[in-house]
């Protein structure tokens, strides 16, 4: 019990830091609190929206329609609210490194720590090769002199140099590349408005809804359609519950996470249903692109749409755009993944050296391995943009599944700790809204979602696409029970749980202007007009 109360920090072999440090670095593991508050919202906002959405959605329409689109992100946009709320109230109490795959430990089992930390790496693993494809196959389309590798190699150490210049970098890098991506949705959405109402110059009707009736609503898939959208769904969403990662690396995180965490709705809301609701109004989900087309961007529905409207040239627009959200998604894929290794690392679930900061709180090693992990995008060469895409998407999207209905369970776990040890719900500084219905929705959402996303794989069967959308859903049970089966660990009663450790206050030292109004946030209740504005 008490190595469960008092971790060996040593497995995490963190650096020492000078005196002057003591505020900005974390005791714990190592990594700098350098992220500001506006970094966290706009991550939360807009952080890890990349082609995934902008091209994969265009996978999405073709398998379904605009009608099983919307559902598909409305549907998974309930659970990651669900989600988020979970998270929002553990992350604001414990933001300490590991996030949910440490709490993993203290509320269930080690063992189930493990796999679930393991599993969310698979998941960024997955995400950045895919964000390394799109990123090559955009310049190999650009300029086919250079081989796909040869493109792949050079923004291979890029972004490896550049995720070397520490956390405040990362933050102020995503804060501005998140904002173009909010403006470039926004310019897309007014677009679409003007086209469906017949306003371009030299449009001779209104589009209106012409798409939900020819080829259709559902575009003749009906619900075996639906059931293929929420595969590719859960991989857009996947990154929404980054911002509990993050944490760790936010000044004030008792400011910073309940506002990213209010911000995850508006993000549903305005970039996945509206884009879900503008791609399916104005590009047809028959569109011979959207399935065959040559390069990445010719897949996008934003391109299809363009060039329906008489602009054929505007492939190159899109894929500048593209561009532009991949950068943020490498970014923040490699981000992620690395914190994720780190904590494990620094907690005994992954190699010791994996656990290694340097004095500026940077995770060397931990950087270098999750970007290996970018190679997987050379699949590229022998299967193509389209096809690597779609292996890809499979192998994360069962892993999102799982470590989202974690997350519930975790919460649950604790909310069963918190009442068993006598404490009071007033004490949380963060709520999650409507629980315990919240969380056991999430739970049960995601087991079910886990179990039928490869439904579709049955009828007709192919082997080779059962086996991809359903190989990573044993791979959870066998990491749990071979951990404990081997480290004799245990199932932690509800009285025995750890409820103290973990819990910090936000940095003292406030020295900025910007991060002064972090910190009168807390301490005031601002006006209706501030309120709503703070929320977006």
């Amino acid at each position: 019990m008490d190595d469960h109360k008092h971790p060996d920090q040593s497995v995490g072999a963190v650096p020492n830091h000078h005196a002057g440090d003591h505020d900005a670095i974390d005791p714990d593991t190592g990594v700098k609190r350098g992220l500001k508050t506006r970094h966290l919202s706009m991550m939360a906002l807009a952080g890890i929206i990349g082609p995934g959405l902008l091209v994969g959605s265009g996978g999405a329409l073709a398998s379904g329609g605009p009608a099983s689109l919307l559902i598909g992100f409305g549907v998974i946009g309930i659970i990651a609210f669900s989600i988020m709320q979970s998270l929002g109230e553990l992350t604001t109490l414990y933001p300490s490194g590991g996030a949910f795959t440490a709490l993993a430990d203290r509320m269930v089992d080690k063992a189930f720590g493990v796999a679930v930390g393991w599993n969310y790496f698979i998941i960024w693993a997955a995400v950045l090769a895919n964000e390394y494809n799109a990123l090559s196959s955009i310049f190999v389309y650009w300029s086919p002199k250079v081989p796909l590798y040869g493109y792949f190699l050079i923004f291979w150490f890029t972004f490896l140099g550049f995720q070397m210049l520490g956390v405040t970098s990362f933050g102020e890098a995503e804060f501005w590349l998140a904002l173009i991506k909010l403006l470039g949705l926004t310019a897309y959405f007014l677009f679409a408005i003007v086209y469906a109402s017949g306003g371009l110059i030299g449009q001779k009707e209104a589009l209106g809804f012409r798409y939900w009736h020819d080829p259709g609503a559902f575009a003749g898939h009906g619900f075996r359609g639906v059931a293929a959208v929420f595969v590719f769904c859960s991989t857009f969403y996947a990154g929404v519950e980054s911002v509990a990662v993050a944490a760790t690396e936010t000044k004030n995180p008792r400011v910073a996470v309940p506002l990213a965490i209010r911000q995850v709705f508006w993000r549903i809301i305005f970039i996945y249903m509206g884009s879900a609701f503008f791609f399916g109004l104005t590009c047809p989900a028959n569109a011979d692109g959207l399935v065959n087309g040559p390069s990445r961007a010719l897949k996008s529905p934003m391109t299809i749409a363009i060039q329906n409207a008489g602009w054929y040239g505007g492939v190159n627009l899109i894929n500048a755009f593209i561009f532009i959200t991949c950068l943020s998604a490498v970014n923040s894929s490699i981000f992620i993944g690395s914190r994720t290794i780190l904590f494990m690392a620094q907690d005994g679930k992954a190699p010791k050296f994996l656990g290694y900061t340097n004095g500026m709180g940077v995770p060397v090693y931990a950087i270098i391995f999750t970007n290996l992990f970018g190679a997987l995008a050379m699949m590229n060469i022998s299967t193509g943009a389209s096809k690597a895409y779609s292996y890809i998407v499979n192998l994360s999207g069962v892993s999102t599944f799982l470590v989202w209905g974690a997350i519930s369970f975790i919460h649950i776990r604790f909310r069963q700790a918190w009442s068993k040890q006598h404490r009071s719900v007033d004490e949380l500084p963060f709520k999650s809204f409507a629980y315990p219905w919240n969380a056991y929705f999430g739970l049960a959402a995601n087991i079910f979602l886990a179990l039928v996303q490869g439904w579709t794989t049955l009828s007709p069967f192919t082997a080779g696409t059962f086996v991809d959308a359903y190989i990573l859903l044993p791979l959870f049970p066998i990491i749990y029970f071979a951990y404990k089966f081997i480290y004799k660990t245990r199932f932690w009663s509800l009285h025995e749980i750890d409820l103290d450790s973990g819990q910090r206050r936000d940095m003292d030292s406030i020295s900025s202007q910007e991060d002064l109004r972090d910190h009168d946030v807390e301490k005031q209740k601002p006006s209706f007009g501030k309120r709503l504005m703070m929320n977006f």
